[in-house]
């Protein structure tokens, strides 16, 4: 292959900006990537999960957990430097290392976000009926509330990203404030040995858990999972302002904020009740807390934090989806149609009601046939192996740019080479140790996953004849 050399990002070849530019700051941004990681529903997921995997030593875990997905992130920052554009890791790793796996990587980014689109959608109902302290026994209710949610958040979606911006911060606020301060009233309780809590000691200050009993391995695998998602900062760049900068700069922050926001919910909610009572109720782990705290009136607003996490990150799904489809359609590995742009709207229109339609169409199938259901679960559980995985190839991917500055100087050797590199063996770490503890039908599904996203990209390097494939390999030039 043949190799082109970038002399200065200002002359990086990148895609006209057709979607609304300068329509929304670093500060939205930020809350986007957020939302994308779904803090409330994450940590209800796994609270309990990560307490006794950790020994209660949750805190150093998550915190340990983060330093590599900072260095992952201004990989991230470095690159959308070097090219602002939605397809973001799909045409870093194109260009820096090879065009074949530069689509894989875009298959994955689409897979992921879309399998946690639907592992969203699937709770909707029943978060939304919690907050009035009802549940959704039969079908076709969750079905009806699914579907009317979906339909809204698209017309949002293609309403415009400012619209999608100021939706995501009220919704975003609204949560934080619920879930920070349910922490910080929980932290009291446990600190003042409140009734029924389980008391702090050393060993909450410790990878290792009380009295040493924590796995260190499984509790990164649970942490690694909470934090995924932030990268959606950058699948929005091209309507962010400063679309170099700002994107970058919101994944950064946005991992600094959701591992602050995780150590201290985590840690404030884990002791207010008993480990026994934690694990008998880790199925709705949050809301049983919050009872526990408050009665039912608490148990109702720990609800609608809830409900709004699901709801901002399924809004989040169907924007950053359709820009990830509309970024890799504008190179025609993907049916040209779903890069088209609405002259209206200023959003990938046809792409985004292809992605509702699809998450609608999925939910449905999954509410209505239990085979299904748990074939598709077993998609849900590997996840974070996908998120894992592409973030592995863009820390790659920024090293392979960057090389030639790796052996500039120090600072960039260290910046630019080794902590990319530890982070993506970090990461590749967590990948084997997830396949390694999976059951076999989730070594399929993952199996599944990579042979479809091959059978695309025949599709696209023959039947579509994009030119992506024939693009040269680039990097940036030695600093003088």
């Amino acid at each position: 292959m043949t190799e082109r050399l970038v002399t200065a990002p200002d002359a990086t070849r990148i895609l006209p900006a057709r979607l609304e530019p300068d329509a929304i700051g670093a500060a939205q941004d930020t809350i986007i990537g957020m939302a994308n990681s779904a803090p409330t529903v994450a940590l209800g997921l796994s609270l309990a999960g990560l307490a006794a995997a950790a020994a209660y030593g949750s805190g150093p875990v998550i915190i340990l957990c983060g330093i590599p997905m900072l260095v992952i992130a201004n990989a991230y920052r470095r690159l959308n430097l070097w090219s602002a554009n939605c397809g973001a890791s799909f045409e870093w790793v194109g260009r820096a290392i090879d065009p074949y796996l530069g689509f894989i990587t875009g298959w994955l980014m689409i897979a992921a976000s879309l399998i946690a689109a639907v592992a969203g959608v699937v709770v909707l109902a029943p978060s939304m009926l919690a907050i009035v302290g009802d549940s959704a026994l039969s079908t076709w209710p969750n079905i009806l509330i699914s579907s009317v949610v979906i339909v809204v958040l698209l017309v949002i979606a293609v309403a415009g990203i400012r619209l999608t911006a100021r939706t995501q911060v009220a919704m975003g606020v609204i949560e934080y404030v619920i879930l920070i301060g349910f922490s910080l009233w929980g932290l009291v309780l446990v600190l003042t040995r409140h009734h029924g809590t389980f008391p702090i000691s050393r060993g909450w200050l410790s990878l290792s858990g009380i009295g040493g009993q924590g796995s260190l391995a499984s509790g990164l695998l649970i942490a690694v999972f909470m934090l995924a998602g932030w990268d959606a900062t950058v699948y929005v760049n091209e309507e962010v302002k400063h679309r170099r900068h700002n994107p970058g700069r919101a994944a950064v922050i946005a991992v600094a904020l959701l591992i602050i926001i995780y150590t201290f919910s985590q840690v404030g909610l884990q002791g207010v009740v008993s480990p026994a009572k934690l694990k008998a109720n880790s199925s709705s782990v949050l809301v049983y807390v919050a009872q526990a705290m408050g009665g039912g009136g608490s148990a109702k607003l720990m609800a609608l934090a809830l409900a709004l996490s699901v709801i901002a990150s399924t809004g989040v799904s169907i924007v950053i989806l359709a820009r990830m489809i509309y970024g890799m359609a504008s190179h025609r590995v993907l049916p040209p149609v779903l890069g088209n742009v609405s002259p209206r709207f200023a959003t990938p229109a046809v792409a985004s009601v292809v992605v509702g339609v699809i998450l609608i169409v999925v939910t449905w199938v999954y509410l209505l046939s239990g085979s299904i259901a748990n074939a598709f679960t077993q998609l849900i559980n590997v996840t974070g192996v996908l998120y894992a995985s592409f973030y592995i190839l863009t820390a790659l991917s920024a090293i392979a740019y960057y090389r030639r500055r790796i052996f500039g100087n120090v600072w960039d050797a260290v910046l630019v080479g080794v902590l990319p590199l530890a982070a993506a063996g970090f990461l590749v770490w967590i990948v084997i140790r997830s396949w390694q503890n999976a059951p076999a039908s989730q070594r399929w599904s993952l199996f599944g996953i990579v042979m479809a996203g091959v059978l695309l990209m025949l599709v696209a390097r023959y039947v579509l004849r994009s030119s992506f494939f024939q693009i040269p390999r680039e990097s940036a030039p030695r600093e003088k």
